[in-house]
């Protein structure tokens, strides 16, 4: 086990993740039905899904595309995200 390496991802998908829309949808489910576990395993299984999908899929790709290009492309989605979420926000200030 790379112990390392499991740490970064810990520490870079914990800090990504916090905030973020899952957390937000988790804490009005938990504060709607007043259900703790239920809506924790159901959250923990949805996200380590998610993470099986993107484990695979970058498994899967990595054997056809140079890793400098997957890194390159996820670079430019999540700054073209940035961008038309600041659009939206500065076009909502506007109105």
């Amino acid at each position: 086990m790379d112990w390392k390496l499991l740490g970064l991802t810990f520490a870079t998908i914990f800090l990504a993740e916090i905030g973020d829309k899952t957390q937000l949808a988790v804490f009005t489910l938990v504060a709607q039905h007043q259900k703790i576990m239920p809506i924790f395993i159901g959250a923990s299984l949805a996200l380590t899904s998610v993470s099986l999908i993107g484990a695979l899929f970058g498994s899967v790709a990595s054997k056809f595309v140079p890793t400098e290009y997957i890194q390159v492309v996820a670079g430019l989605l999540f700054v073209g995200m940035g961008i038309v979420i600041l659009i939206r926000a500065f076009a909502n200030i506007m109105v």
